[in-house]
């Protein structure tokens, strides 16, 4: 990876789920209903949740998020042996996840340096538009980008020319950001600028496509484009 500043960069588009968001904030926030499962039942709501994305664009056979979390969910508290009474709760928590401490100052510095900012995610509209309300962070995005405008989920290239669409500008213009290493790997093929934000220190995908730079969260990110 390159360890020069990013230079040219125009505007900054960001995964939400994860990278902005707290996936797991919202059984940290039902913890107490949840009982001693909350970690399995988070970590397998996640995994389940990503999978089925996969699984229903391969088999063309889409669904909005919030369905395919509900299914995640689902399949979750049944594997877990959870109470499904808390099913209900945690799916109103998933609509005001907790942000990344750093994101409302990171973003701030962003528009103050002159860069437009963005989200590019598999959420549902109401989901991001309702979360990024609740993070505080809706009036620091120019734009919120839903996978339902092109009816597909990442990390198929027509989510990613979404982006380059809707703001105008070449793949080479767009800093792209996720925590999700796969999602990195679609963003670098179809020729996005991709930042890696590896908050969890895993180690790289064995796909196609590598990050220009790699951050362990986005307090970083200004600096890296010389704000």
């Amino acid at each position: 990876m390159s360890a020069a500043p990013m230079t040219g960069i125009q505007a900054c588009v960001f995964d939400a789920y994860g990278t902005l968001f707290d996936v797991h904030s919202a059984v940290a926030r039902l913890r107490p209903r949840v009982g001693e499962q909350a970690d399995a039942l988070s970590q397998l709501w996640r995994a389940k949740q990503l999978e089925y994305t996969w699984l229903r664009a391969l088999m063309d056979r889409h669904a909005d998020f919030w369905q395919v979390t509900g299914d995640a969910l689902d399949y979750a508290l049944a594997r877990t042996g959870v109470d499904a009474a808390v099913r209900d709760p945690l799916m109103q928590a998933y609509l005001a996840l907790d942000c990344y401490p750093e994101v409302p100052t990171m973003l701030r510095r962003l528009r103050d340096g002159g860069l437009r900012t963005a989200i590019l995610s598999n959420g549902a509209p109401r989901m991001l538009e309702t979360g990024a309300r609740s993070a505080g962070i809706d009036g620091l995005l120019d734009a919120i980008f839903s996978v339902e405008e092109v009816g597909i989920y990442k990390p198929h290239p027509e989510v990613y020319q979404l982006a380059v669409d809707r703001l105008a500008l070449r793949p080479d213009q767009i800093a792209f950001l996720s925590s999700n290493a796969w999602d990195i790997s679609g963003a670098a093929t179809f020729g996005l600028r991709a930042v890696w934000v590896n908050r969890l220190g895993m180690p790289p995908e064995r796909l196609p496509g590598a990050a220009e730079h790699e951050l362990g969260d986005l307090s970083g990110l200004p600096a890296l484009l010389s704000l």
